[in-house]
């Protein structure tokens, strides 16, 4: 390691880092049910203090999307990708989930994995680049987004936006215990509303049910799965279905004349949840399902891409080299979660790797939700050493040239 390096690494501000991550999740945000606006608050008043540039965009009411920068703008640079919501407290904690609190090297609350730890890890990174004279005219930003919980509003806004900056590679700072996610699927949800002809039910023959007509459609959903087997992506696997919820009839003596379900639909790279439905309306109706007083609809109600970044891309190499450098080798792997990266690839163009601190299967989305303050801080350091290699100034980058072949500063721009 260069000795610019070094110095980028002992900025690396780790009480930061636990002071942020701990305020950003007593700040809440729960979603559905709050909004993202006291998140971004607590998040620009420290980026703010810092000497950040800020941008923000309220795109609904108490929704403000928020990218913070450093560096300047002349070239592209780095992006690094989060979302200030976090999915519903629930019940079964041992503490109070929007009062962060450190046990025995974990921080604990809602959001400690998903995503505040891995946000507080990249403002620690940046301010780290900025104190150390590390950058040059290409921009390391962070952008903030609301609303990856639920519909992807934060993130279809961003992509659809006029930006002051470009970037020519992008991390997700997502939960992957570190290991660099090079793609995942992307998922769709679909709404599927059959309606039918209420009657009593003492003679049911004068209705439709569309209860029936829905079990019939679960049916041949679940039917669909070895199609998908049989066409499975070599990296990711296959696309699948699964049957979440379904609602309908208003009492046992009625003919129920509506019913709503809904389906989670994994998708691959390239697949387009519009075009899912409309062949999912199509095999419905050629089952013979429609028709006699039934009618069904199927609706997108959520769609995040999915994508696949190659083994070769400098994002990969920066990331993998990166975490070797700072916390040891972790390698590469594909995720079995969807995030907003695949947006940034299908719309932006940009090449992008999911890499952040937690494990999404064993800590996100539950009771006593935490992260390791280690990789908290393993994760920021990365993140310092990914972004110097890709946008380093003119006299790191000199110095990198001239340390010998462990430097990947020049290959990965």
């Amino acid at each position: 390691m260069i000795e610019a390096e070094r110095r980028l690494l002992d900025a690396i501000d780790s009480d930061g880092i636990v002071a942020l991550a701990s305020a950003l999740i007593d700040a809440g945000g729960e979603n559905p049910g709050d909004t993202e606006e006291s998140v971004a608050t607590v998040l620009v008043d420290r980026c703010r203090q810092l000497g950040f540039d800020i941008e923000i965009d309220e795109v609904a009411p108490g929704r403000p999307n928020v990218v913070v920068s450093v560096g300047g703008s002349a070239e592209a640079g780095v992006l690094f990708l989060g979302h200030s919501d976090v999915v519903p407290a629930g019940g079964g904690w041992s503490t109070d989930p929007f009062a962060a609190v450190v046990r025995e090297g974990r921080l604990y609350g809602r959001g400690a994995c998903d995503m505040k730890g891995g946000l507080a890890a990249v403002v620690v990174a940046m301010a780290a680049l900025k104190r150390s004279g590390t950058l040059s005219r290409s921009p390391v930003s962070l952008a903030c987004l609301v609303d990856e919980e639920d519909t992807g509003l934060g993130i279809r806004a961003f992509v659809s936006g006029q930006h002051t900056r470009n970037y020519t590679h992008c991390i997700v700072a997502e939960p992957t215990d570190l290991v660099t996610i090079t793609g995942c699927r992307g998922a769709a949800n679909l709404a599927i509303t059959v309606s039918g002809h209420s009657a009593h039910a003492g003679r049911p023959s004068n209705g439709r049910n569309a209860v029936s007509a829905a079990a019939r459609i679960v049916v041949l959903i679940d039917s669909m799965g070895e199609d998908l087997k049989a066409h499975a992506h070599p990296a990711l696997g296959p696309a699948t279905w699964n049957v979440g919820t379904i609602d309908g009839g208003t009492g046992t003596s009625m003919v129920p004349d509506r019913c709503v379900i809904t389906v989670d639909r994994r998708l691959l790279p390239g697949e387009d949840a519009r075009v899912v439905a409309s062949r999912l309306q199509c095999d419905i109706e050629n089952a013979g399902i429609v028709g006699d007083g039934i009618e069904v609809a199927v609706d997108v109600s959520m769609e995040m891409p999915g994508f696949l970044t190659s083994e070769n891309s400098g994002t990969v190499v920066a990331a993998v080299t990166s975490v070797t450098d700072a916390a040891g080798c972790r390698g590469t792997d594909v995720w079995t979660a969807s995030c907003d990266g695949g947006f940034v690839v299908r719309d932006l163009g940009i090449p992008t790797v999911v890499l952040g601190p937690g494990e999404i299967e064993t800590q996100a989305h539950q009771p006593d939700e935490s992260v390791s303050v280690q990789q908290l801080c393993d994760s920021a350091r990365a993140y310092a050493l990914l972004a110097s290699r890709i946008v380093a100034s003119p006299a790191v980058m000199s110095e990198s040239r001239g340390s010998g072949p462990s430097s990947i500063a020049a290959s990965v721009t």
